[in-house]
């Protein structure tokens, strides 16, 4: 055994990417935090629109046959308007031949805007109660009524019975609705409707200490004395005449303009309006019923205490309507654009879910179809490469501190069935792993020491110091089966294959996160790499396992530094240069999977990451021309589909079956779920049986879709901020622990 040292008394400079690393590592934690900001994000924008969909609590419940024994008599026998001044309750009934018309559930983009028209052309004042949920997603609607000179009233947030609320969930509805007035129409209101009130005898015990309490806070109640029904769709006929009042009396009309499909009370409106009129009706608003009772008793010496004296329309509307001013105004703008980036997000990534959700399918079925072909292709020898390969080969180790696992590795080598010279370039360890090497005394290991310049340096090293034109690329941590050289090196017998990727494996398969990686390494990896066998459009030799020819190795300039995924980059350039790149599953390697979360983030982000620049890095590979430009026309645009683009949109499975089984159908959303798992782990399933392994291992499926599927979004938003940041990182060296010994320990 040989050992070439360098000269000593000389520190070496800091490389480019080593003098980038200090200043990136300050920005990861931001970027860490950015990452998590925009999941949260996501989250809060479907809980709002979740929120103003399906009336969140999901509180259907209608109050029928309560008693009303607390009700004062003369609060159910009076008129349809109900305030509290000074502490008593006063009724306010509509004077004769007027109609104070009024419309409930609104604001609605179809329904309301007709409304409105026929109400200008015929220049009719209305009062409309509006839901809030609807107001901040149609704010314009609202802000048309106001400017038009109509009043509005609050109808709660979310439609629900206030008897079956608890004080604080009426608050949070009377306030939520003030604040989508306020950011729509820049006011607040007085008036009040509650959802299923009819005329004031249907008051109950239940919700009368709603409207006491309400009516102190300010409010004015609102009932009817003559309801349309048009929410029954009866025909236009039917909707006037159960409109009309009895015997020219006044009366508070109930119409819909929102809550379903109105084209009937869209047909009846104008009907209605002209029957009245003829008959020698006027309309007015709630407040001009107010301010009519108001003049009449002030004429006889009879003022209510409290009743604000106006006459005109500018000071009817006074009487309900407040300018929203201070923190209202504010948080009401801020409520109304947070819903308008919840109208425009939602739908936009439902869309994208479609479109992941075919891509994510489509990825599946590639994978099925074309592995199986492969495997199929293999077993009847129509992948001939030539004759045996027998010749020998160099095997470059590259180790920086790896003492826990540098002898399994050197001693799994040590058993192949294919003739081999070892080369272990020491970057600069420190905890005596050359020392290491060096101690097992084995006649064909050669150890070159170098001071610290990383993974790609390493590699060029042990490249320029190979003794046979075929060099096996390994990890320090990774530990070979006795054929895994002689299977991995058959290829290069086709004299246009400069590399070959071989089938890496989780040793440490026992733990959670090492079975996680075993079913992502068999499913995900392998499978993948079966389909771009096929297609010859290999995007990744992967570091733990790889072979290619030395001259191609030279010829595309070594492993560059420029990027943290040199495997990947390497590939690629092996692709533009002509040369074929192979997969060959038969030549297995074990590697050890990450000991924690925090070690995994970190292997997972320089993947991601790395394998970014190296595609940034080989852009131009798209205008690539002839047989060396077939990765740029095929393999870029699907490693960027399937390997960054959809496992970036990939959790907006879960996110939005965790959506739909909160606001939509819970039974729906979960059994769309499981299919999308069926089929995962049917594909999984069938990546196991090509690659023999034990199917328990996909017990931990499940759990991996729910837990590590959700890590690999943060990695790899985390990647994509760094990427548009134009940070930089050095290559990371994982705590390693030396379990996985041999392949039969491992499985």
């Amino acid at each position: 055994m040989t050992t070439t040292t360098p000269s000593r008394g000389r520190r070496r400079a800091p490389s480019r990417m080593e003098r980038a690393a200090g200043k990136a590592a300050a920005l990861q934690k931001p970027r860490v935090i950015l990452a998590l900001l925009l999941l949260l994000a996501l989250i809060c924008v479907m809980l709002l629109d979740g929120y103003l969909r399906a009336e969140v609590g999901g509180d259907q419940r209608v109050r029928t046959g309560a008693s009303s024994s607390d009700v004062p008599d003369d609060v159910l026998d009076g008129g349809p308007i109900v305030t509290f001044r000074g502490g008593q309750a006063t009724t306010v009934s509509v004077p004769d031949k007027t109609i104070a018309l009024t419309f409930d559930d609104g604001p609605n983009p179809t329904w309301t805007p007709q409304v409105l028209a026929i109400l200008e052309k015929y220049d009719v004042p209305a009062t409309f109660f509006l839901v809030g949920s609807m107001v901040s997603r149609y704010p314009g609607i609202a802000a048309d009524m106001v400017e038009q000179g109509h009043e509005v009233g609050i109808h709660t947030f979310t439609h629900v019975d206030l008897s079956y609320q608890s004080d604080a969930r009426v608050r949070r509805e009377m306030e939520q609705t003030e604040l989508a007035l306020a950011g729509a129409a820049g006011i607040t209101t007085t008036l009040f409707r509650a959802p299923y009130s009819s005329e004031t005898d249907a008051i109950d015990n239940y919700s009368w200490p709603v409207y006491k309490k309400l009516g102190q806070d300010g409010y004015t109640s609102v009932f009817v004395d003559t309801d349309s029904d048009d929410w029954k769709r009866p025909g236009a006929s039917k909707i006037v005449q159960w409109a009309t009042p009895k015997k020219n009396k006044g009366a508070s009309v109930l119409f819909h303009d929102a809550g379903g499909e109105r084209s009937q009370t869209i047909k009846a409106l104008p009907r209605y309006i002209e029957k009245m009129r003829a008959k020698g009706y006027t309309f007015t608003t709630i407040s001009g019923v107010m301010e009519q009772q108001q003049r009449q008793q002030a004429a006889g010496g009879q003022a209510p205490a409290g009743v604000p004296g106006a006459a005109g329309g500018g000071a009817r509307l006074q009487a309900a309507h407040r300018e929203a001013t201070g923190a209202i105004l504010y948080e009401g703008k801020a409520l109304v654009a947070a819903v308008t980036v919840a109208e425009w997000a939602v739908p936009t990534l439902s869309v994208g879910l479609m479109v992941v959700g075919v891509a994510v399918m489509g990825r599946f079925g590639m994978m099925l179809v074309l592995a199986r072909r492969h495997y199929r292709l293999r077993n009847r020898r129509r992948f001939g490469w030539g004759p045996t390969v027998t010749r020998p080969v160099s095997v470059i180790v590259p180790a920086y501190n790896e003492k826990e696992c540098i002898a399994n590795t050197l001693n799994s080598l040590a058993q192949s069935t294919h003739p081999i010279e070892i080369i272990v370039v020491d970057d600069g360890s420190t905890d005596g792993t050359a020392e290491i090497a060096e101690s097992l005394g084995m006649p064909n290991v050669r150890v070159i020491r170098q001071a610290n310049a990383g993974k790609p340096a390493a590699l060029n090293n042990g490249v320029r110091s190979a003794g046979y034109d075929i060099v096996v690329m390994m990890d320090g941590d990774t530990v070979f089966e006795p054929d895994t050289v002689r299977q991995l090196v058959q290829p290069f017998a086709d004299p246009q294959v400069g590399a070959v990727a071989g089938n890496a494996k989780v040793g440490n398969r026992t733990t959670v996160i090492g079975a996680w990686q075993h079913i992502e390494y068999v499913m995900g990896f392998n499978l993948d790499r079966r389909m771009y066998d096929l297609l010859r459009c290999m995007p990744t030799i992967p570091g733990a396992i790889g072979a290619f020819r030395r001259e191609a190795v030279l010829q595309v300039g070594g492993m560059s530094e420029d990027t943290l995924a040199e495997d990947t980059d390497i590939t690629i350039a092996m692709h533009r240069a002509g040369w074929r790149v192979v997969y060959q599953e038969h030549a297995r390697a074990w590697t050890e999977a990450p000991g924690s979360l925090k070690q995994l983030w970190s292997q997972r982000y320089r993947w991601s990451y790395g394998t970014m620049q190296a595609l940034w890095k080989h852009r131009k590979s798209l205008t690539d021309k002839g047989p060396s430009g077939r990765f740029g026309r095929v393999g870029m645009p699907l490693v960027v589909l399937f390997q960054i683009v959809t496992p970036v949109f990939a959790p907006l499975i879960d996110v939005f079956t965790a959506y739909s089984m909160i606001f939509i159908d819970f039974k729906a959303a979960l059994l769309a779920w499981l299919a999308v798992l069926g089929v995962q782990l049917v594909c999984a399933a069938y990546a196991f049986r090509l690659d023999r392994e034990k199917y328990r291992y996909l017990l931990m499926m499940p759990l991996q879709q729910l837990a590590y599927r959700q890590m690999m979004y943060l990695v790899l938003i985390h990647s994509c901020v760094t990427a548009l940041t134009g940070g930089r990182l050095r290559w990371q060296k994982l705590k390693r622990t030396g379990e996985v010994g041999t392949p039969a320990g491992a499985g």
